[in-house]
């Protein structure tokens, strides 16, 4: 199964989509929430990201706080997986734990360390397009 992998760069304020096979996708199993990885086995030389979230084949969000791999009916006051509610009120979510699986289609990634290259141009698109590649 591929992964997508959206890599976001914060001095740019600009994000980038990079779909990735299921060797590439190894890498990232079993790393969590928060952890940093080297990009250079994806042709990102040089480049740090650290992982910020994510989501599974159905849509469900990986949440920090939750641990393992698997989907869990956790109760939940905010955060990712839950849209603004009043004060004090609590909804009960399925979300996916924070560690990556094979069942992670969606992986979002910060850049952390930048390499010598432009990301632009090793993930195509140039600065001056107004919509991420």
């Amino acid at each position: 199964m591929n992964m997508k992998l959206v890599i976001s760069v914060p001095k740019t304020g600009r994000a980038f989509q990079k779909e990735i096979g299921e060797e590439e996708a190894r890498m990232f199993y079993g790393l969590k929430i928060g952890d940093e990885v080297d990009l250079s086995p994806l042709g990102l030389k040089g480049y740090r990201a650290r992982i910020t979230g994510g989501t599974d084949k159905d849509g469900f969000p990986m949440r920090p706080d939750v641990h393992g791999t698997g989907r869990k009916k956790v109760l939940l006051s905010g955060g990712p997986g839950v849209r603004k509610l009043k004060k004090g009120e609590r909804v009960r979510k399925t979300v996916r734990g924070n560690t990556v699986a094979e069942d992670i289609e969606q992986l979002n990634l910060v850049i952390v360390k930048e390499g010598e290259t432009p990301i632009e141009e090793l993930l195509g698109g140039s600065p001056e397009e107004g919509v991420s590649s």
